[in-house]
């Protein structure tokens, strides 16, 4: 059993004894300390609430609307839905937070609770902590009889999110019907399932090929997006006559695409491919994390804007998007951030724009995807003992190469002309994580095993 607190919310797995798992005591507890966390930094008594299809999902959703009306909070319930139409709902209905029961692409056992602000963003690292310590002292009250919060549906929230994505100036929905393309979706059996072809068929899309588009929480596969997971889909583009691929993990807030040919488009070019297109349309700045390719940096460049890093984190990317004043970001794990939208993660304005950009680019997916300068990043990771100080390693690591370009916002990140390595210690466990990016595979793994193999020499050094 396991429950992590962290920046990314409340996740845990179902089942166990209170506070060692995502049990219904949990959910209650961590529900009230979010709305109460609402209700003293806001004059706003109404929070969205809206999930994805996995298996624990309805139970969740029922505990956490019915904690909040219990603290006298009117609950907006979205249902099965996406963590973007959640994001967007939140501000549409003028509410104070929202939650959104997701764990993401974790596989079926795990559950969480993501929470939002008022604007429908992410609560900050800081806000974090006081929503924990509220949970921690059990610092919340509940409603008298006469003060309960009150219960409706919004069933219309992912027909207005659709409307949005298709209302944006550089959605070209005209384009995208006159390629007549043929796509094969995979939804891993959850919200993605009815929101993508209902996403494709207001495109002008008809020729839809559903894999796991049944939205009942029994994931076929392991649900986060990488290549290794999407072996099904590959095989059957590969055998049939499609454009493309398009794959979504569980609340459908990263994007994977799979090319003509059944090769992997590659998730670290889903924002690369999107960002090229805005940047045809407008110069401006781009974000992405510390981890992420190189090539959305070149991309940038050649048209004439400015490329900003920041720390891994989706509320991390935002924060340095409004301080750059970002026209588009995200992460190199398929999430697209398009501030024009909403500032979140959003996979379906990603296939709307993405859609466009293929359609007026004249190309095939392979041909687009070539057009890219081509990097191959290397992911490692060293587990530690846990007497070792992660933190004297990575100022080691820091000092020894200190004649290069290093970030340190978030861990070490090394740069060596167009290579880099980036060095992060994990906040759960007794882990650091090695990313090594090149533009060859060998040398991304040779550059990954050098900075691996100067961790152990500093490590052994001290024992």
């Amino acid at each position: 059993m396991a429950l992590i607190k962290s920046i990314s919310g409340i996740r845990g797995t179902i089942g166990g004894q209170a506070g060692e798992g995502l049990t219904p005591v949990d959910v209650v507890k961590f529900s009230a300390a979010f709305g109460a966390w609402v209700l003293q930094n806001t004059d706003k008594k109404t929070i969205v609430v809206g999930r994805d299809a996995r298996l624990s999902g309805d139970m969740v959703n029922k505990l956490v609307c019915a904690t909040l009306q219990g603290l006298g909070i009117d609950v907006i319930d979205v249902g099965l839905s996406t963590t973007p139409t959640v994001e967007m709902e939140v501000p549409e209905q003028q509410a104070g937070g929202g939650i959104i029961l997701t764990a993401s692409h974790n596989p079926k056992q795990w559950n969480a609770l993501k929470l939002l602000n008022h604007k429908g963003e992410f609560i900050s690292d800081a806000e974090g902590k006081l929503v924990l310590e509220i949970a921690e002292k059990e610092a919340f009250e509940f409603a008298q009889v006469n003060e309960l919060g009150k219960y409706t549906q919004a069933e219309d929230a992912l027909q207005k999110h659709i409307k949005a994505i298709l209302d944006l100036p550089l959605v070209d929905v005209e384009a995208i019907k006159a390629k007549n393309f043929s796509v094969a979706v995979d939804a891993v059996n959850s919200s993605g399932g009815f929101a993508v072809p209902m996403l494709l068929e207001a495109l002008g899309v008809n020729k839809i090929e559903k894999l796991y588009c049944e939205p009942d929480g029994n994931f076929a596969h392991n649900p986060e997006p990488l290549p290794e997971n999407l072996r099904e889909i590959s095989k059957v583009i590969e055998k049939g006559k499609f454009d493309l691929g398009i794959v979504v993990d569980p609340d459908v807030d990263r994007l994977a695409l799979v090319n003509e040919d059944g090769s992997m488009f590659g998730e670290e070019y889903t924002l690369v491919a999107v960002a090229d297109y805005i940047l045809k349309n407008q110069v401006g700045n781009t974000v992405s994390n510390l981890s992420s390719t190189r090539a959305l940096r070149d991309v940038t460049e050649k048209a004439g804007g400015s490329y900003f890093a920041a720390a891994v984190g989706e509320v991390n990317v935002v924060n340095m998007m409004k301080e750059q004043n970002a026209i588009i970001g995200g992460e190199g794990n398929g999430g697209i951030i398009y501030p024009e939208l909403h500032y979140g993660r959003d996979a379906l304005a990603g296939i709307a724009l993405f859609l466009t950009h293929l359609a007026k680019s004249g190309m095939s997916m392979t041909r687009l995807r070539a057009s890219y300068p081509n990097y191959y990043i290397s992911k490692n990771k060293i587990e530690l003992t846990p007497e070792v100080n992660v933190d004297e390693v990575l100022r080691q690591m820091q000092e020894r190469y200190a004649k290069q370009p290093i970030n340190t916002i978030d861990g070490v990140k090394i740069e060596f002309d167009k290579e880099w390595v980036h060095l992060r210690k994990s906040n759960t466990e007794p882990i650091i994580r090695i990313y090594a990016e090149s533009d060859s595979n060998a040398t991304a793994e040779h550059l990954a095993n050098k900075i691996i193999a100067d961790i152990k020499e500093i490590i052994s050094n001290k024992a």
